[in-house]
């Protein structure tokens, strides 16, 4: 499947994250050493689900790197219409493409394992739309204060996941309505309203479930869609804010130290086990008794021959 990643944003003065872009895009602000959307390169390009990887919104002078191809499309302008034109380029690389994946730029700690879990999910059923969610208590026990915007649902309270599954066939549908949910996607009460009142209402009264919102979304739009449930809180876990920014950059560097500890454990652990190693034997010297047993074996077998 290919892997759509939009990060096409670039923080005007008004946005949290202004200062630390430097009037560049916010896929570019460095997180633990590296550009924010190089991690999730990372886990898209060791994921054994994804076949290309096609980023809309920067180019190659960004010198970014992928183990799988990186296809670049120029930036469109709006969220929309950047998933697009991500779509056509996946139809033009493969017009037998009939999912893709869209992922956000700014999901740092998402891994690879995640990745191929969401793909081999999803594809056990034919829907139209595959949105994540994560449990407030998920996030919260890896991401303490996180700070995330959550939907409070009669069942449980959830935020959205910032990498989901669509059918190629939504870039040319509903095109109005997916507009107004992108638009408005911050904010749950606003989503719920394009929906109808009855939705808005039963999401203020606390009575929608997770099940009739999916339904409830589905029959507005016109597609069949399944909603996601995630144990995992990373691939849902962004950066909008400062303080989310800070969070993520201290999380991969303990991530990155760990690392480093348990490479120096395996080098020294393969240095003792080297050294402790028996040496080679040695052969045996002039006049040991070994010799002089070897000896009188040739020269008799030499007098056989001769005779």
């Amino acid at each position: 499947m290919d892997a759509i990643i939009i990060a096409g944003g670039i923080p005007r003065p008004e946005d949290p994250l202004y200062s630390y872009s430097h009037g560049d895009s916010k896929a570019l602000i460095d997180v633990a050493g590296k550009p924010m959307i190089q991690w999730v390169l990372d886990a898209l390009g060791g994921a054994r689900q994804v076949s290309n990887v096609i980023l809309v919104g920067l180019s190659p002078k960004n010198e970014l790197t992928c183990q799988k191809p990186i296809y670049y499309v120029s930036n469109q302008g709006r969220m929309l219409t950047n998933i697009v034109a991500g779509v056509n380029k996946a139809l033009e690389l493969n017009k037998k493409n009939q999912y893709v994946l869209v992922v956000s730029s700014d999901i740092p700690t998402l891994k690879p394992e995640m990745v191929d879990w969401l793909v081999d999910t999803c594809m056990e059923t034919k829907d139209d739309l595959y949105y994540g969610v994560c449990p407030k208590d998920v996030m919260e026990s890896r991401f303490p204060g996180s700070k995330r915007t959550y939907t409070h649902l009669k069942d449980m309270d959830v935020c959205g996941a910032d990498i989901n599954i669509t059918h190629v066939r939504n870039a040319t549908e509903h095109l109005d309505m997916w507009e107004q949910f992108i638009g408005n996607r911050k904010s749950p009460l606003r989503k719920a309203s394009i929906i109808g009142l009855g939705t808005l209402l039963a999401l203020f009264t606390r009575r929608l479930t997770m099940d009739d919102a999916v339904t409830r979304v589905c029959d507005r739009i016109g597609i069949k869609g399944r909603a996601i449930v995630w144990s995992h809180a990373e691939p849902c876990m962004d950066v909008d804010k400062p303080n989310q920014l800070e969070l993520l950059r201290e999380d991969l560097e303990r991530q990155q130290r760990k690392s480093m500890v348990k490479a120096k454990s395996a080098t020294k652990k393969t240095t003792k086990k080297t050294s402790k190693a028996k040496p080679p034997v040695k052969a045996a010297k002039k006049g040991s008794s070994d010799s002089k047993k070897v000896a009188p074996l040739t020269t008799r077998t030499k007098l056989k021959i001769e005779k």
